[in-house]
């Protein structure tokens, strides 16, 4: 649905208009045509198209690959072999019974293989390197996570801007009807002599003011709109309208929010993976002062035929062969020693690293909460505000039918309501918004 909005220019002849005509899209009037995108659906469609998560969804399924038994180093490794090879000469084959010459001849060796390795003992460094991969996985997925978290994050952000620029269209566009109105009201007067040009005047520029004002705000919401497209990994020229109503629930108290983010955040619990991670590359670096036992087994077959022979003309041999291996690395030059304190300074450093997130995040938790009451101490203010606003706009607007105010006075009443409304809106959004904030650090973001 479209919609005119009209530019006034005013010359010598106040009959005299010039109307320059811009169409945009009326969001308000067009809702019922539009598709009505809830926030729950929009998250549906972020979180499986949105470029981001996707690619964290590759990363973690990269590291369940890594964590595989198969890349486990429990599994034995099968080799096998094979070899054949010819060769054409000639010469002559000395002999206790005297030499003999053989002409040109064809010669051939061969030799295949299977054989079979398995480290029965290693230190358990295997057992520890193990863990480390399954903990890079948990890594993996936390770092996915927090992705997730910050991109649902950005989602809410982009929403509630495309809601607030739907009320302030929508607000604009109640001002200008008011604003046209009261026009025609200045015109009529102005006819017949029951006001002055002043009035028509003041009354033609505040039409142009909000016409200026709605065309800026409709394109800031189209613009909020294909934002909001890309976070969802979607068309970027979908049409949608969002839906504008909003709820508060967080009847978690401070304390408990503290408590859930030591055991939730994803921040706290990356240092805690990273520390058990730390923990078992100390563990795998010790198994160097340790002997290695490794099983062998295996089956060959080998061959070769030389008819230019003096005594053997071809042989042949197979069979199965096992055995154990014992390696004991006594000195490797003070590697494994440098290698054990470093990973006990990793430790030491994580451990330092998960104090540090800790008071952190219960510093952010503090400060996030006590702006969340304050967001919603405004909100209630602004509602009120707005209450006292349109009671007086409305008796203003009484006053002014019945010649009681003047115009400009009208106009102040009417802006002031518009501030009114649109400090509602923002405040009712800024307020959702320190929730979903409140909500990723305690860790329950995604549990809505």
């Amino acid at each position: 649905m479209k919609k005119e909005i009209s530019i006034i220019k005013q010359g010598p002849n106040l009959g005299v208009k010039i109307w320059a005509v811009a169409a945009f899209i009326a969001v308000g009037t067009a809702l019922s045509a539009q598709e009505m995108l809830t926030r729950e659906a929009a998250l549906g469609l972020t979180l499986e198209h949105n470029y981001d998560i996707r690619v964290a969804e590759k990363n973690v399924e990269a590291a369940d690959n890594s964590q595989s038994l198969l890349n486990s180093g429990y599994l034995p490794s099968v080799v096998a072999n094979g070899n054949a090879g010819i060769s054409g000469y000639q010469g002559q084959n000395q002999t206790v019974n005297g030499d003999i010459n053989f002409d040109p001849t064809e010669a051939y060796s061969y030799n295949a293989s299977v054989g079979l390795n398995y480290v029965l003992f290693n230190g358990f460094g295997r057992r520890y390197n193990y863990q480390q991969l399954k903990e890079n996985y948990n890594i993996t997925e936390l770092q996915a996570r927090q992705i997730i978290e910050n991109t649902v994050l950005e989602l809410a952000t982009s929403y509630f801007e495309l809601a607030q620029l739907t009320e302030s269209v929508n607000i604009l566009r109640n001002a200008l009807d008011i604003s046209s109105t009261r026009l025609k009201r200045a015109e009529y007067s102005f006819e017949y002599g029951q006001s002055t040009q002043i009035d028509l005047l003041n009354a033609q520029v505040d039409v142009n003011n909000d016409s200026i004002s709605l065309l800026n705000t409709t394109q800031q919401l189209e613009n909020a709109q294909r934002n909001l497209n890309l976070i969802m990994g979607r068309d970027i020229e979908t049409d949608f309208a969002v839906d504008t109503n909003v709820t508060f629930a967080l009847p978690i108290n401070k304390e408990d929010l503290i408590t859930l983010s030591y055991e939730r955040n994803v921040q706290i619990e990356q240092t805690n993976s990273q520390l058990r991670n730390s923990e078992f590359a100390l563990k795998a670096s010790l198994s160097g002062w340790f002997p290695a036992l490794s099983l062998n087994a295996g089956y060959d077959y080998a061959g070769s035929q030389n008819p230019a022979g003096a005594f053997v003309t071809g042989n042949y041999n197979y069979g199965p062969q096992a055995g154990l291996s014992l390696t004991w690395n006594l000195f490797d030059g003070g590697t494994t020693r440098v290698n054990s304190q470093n990973a006990r300074i990793e430790i030491e450093r994580q451990e330092i690293l998960k104090e540090q997130t800790e008071l952190s995040i219960k510093r952010d938790v503090l400060n996030a909460y006590a702006s969340y009451q304050n967001a919603l101490f405004v909100f209630n203010a602004e509602k009120a505000n707005l209450e006292t606003s349109q009671k007086n706009f409305d008796r203003s607007d009484d006053l002014y039918k019945q010649g009681q105010i003047t115009s400009i006075e009208f106009r102040q009443a009417q802006l002031n309501l518009r501030n009114a409304q649109n400090n509602y809106s923002i405040a009712k959004y800024n307020a959702k918004f320190e929730e979903l904030k409140l909500k990723q650090l305690a860790g329950i973001l995604l549990d809505d």
